[in-house]
């Protein structure tokens, strides 16, 4: 279940999207931050097998933090016959991350 943060008083929430903390929490993991650049640097969907090289965990340690990533928002995964491909979702990295970003300059003023 996704949460949400609450945006302390006098700042509309409505200017800044919806934050889930799940997402920023995904990506604390650097493992999972090794999975994002590669995946970023691939720059095409994905399988496990593919990006299991490039951070030195196992292929199901590699599946399992594809799956939180994927909860997250972070990588979206699309079956096809027997294999999954997984991608970033850079429209909603981009819309948490500008998210964060306002809240960040509006508290700061």
């Amino acid at each position: 279940m996704a949460r949400t943060i609450s945006i302390p008083l006098g700042v509309d929430p409505a200017q800044f999207g919806e934050l889930n903390p799940d997402f920023f929490k995904a990506l604390g993991d650097p493992v999972r931050l090794a999975l994002v650049a590669y995946l970023a640097h691939l720059g095409k969907p994905s399988t496990v097998t593919e990006v299991s090289g490039c951070c030195g965990v196992d292929f199901s340690g590699v599946s399992r933090h594809l799956k939180i990533l994927r909860e997250a928002g972070i990588v979206t995964a699309e079956k096809r016959g027997r294999k999954t491909y997984y991608a970033l979702d850079a429209d909603k990295i981009t819309s948490s991350l500008h998210g964060l970003s306002d809240i960040l300059e509006a508290l700061s003023k």
